[in-house]
């Protein structure tokens, strides 16, 4: 998913083991990740997507300045989606916090660990799992 506020920016969508960068966006108001090599284009990641920073995650925040979130995993996910008009796309660190990504401080470097299974998907894997066998 590409925040609203991305409309005017090329995207596509994230793949697994993509390595990715927190920046600004040409003619946007707004910040996301793009690919390392080629920060023209917004990389869209849907809910559950996994990453994997270099470092600990650092964010804006208000009053504090730069903070460290302390982690280097985050499950992308969305945030006020009820809400319109205003940012929506953001991480979720292991101790449940979320942070939004047009917070993410500039530079930090990630990759794509994983993406979710879609339904189709796991209809498909579930077609040629072998089925337990039972004892009668």
């Amino acid at each position: 998913m590409c925040d609203y506020s991305l409309h005017a920016v090329r995207s596509r969508p994230a793949k697994v083991g993509e390595k990715l960068i927190s920046t600004s966006f040409w003619r946007s108001s707004t910040s996301g990740f793009a690919a390392q090599d080629n920060r023209e284009v917004a990389i869209c990641l849907l809910p559950g997507t996994e990453l994997a920073f270099e470092e600990d995650v650092k964010f804006y925040h208000r009053w504090i300045g730069t903070k460290n979130t302390g982690f280097r995993v985050a499950r992308f996910c969305t945030s006020g989606a009820h809400l319109r008009d205003q940012h929506h796309d953001a991480l979720e660190f292991p101790n449940g916090r979320k942070v939004l990504v047009t917070l993410l401080t500039g530079g930090q470097r990630a990759t794509v660990l994983q993406l979710p299974v879609n339904r189709e998907s796991a209809d498909q894997l579930r077609s040629v799992e072998p089925q337990a066998d039972t004892v009668s």
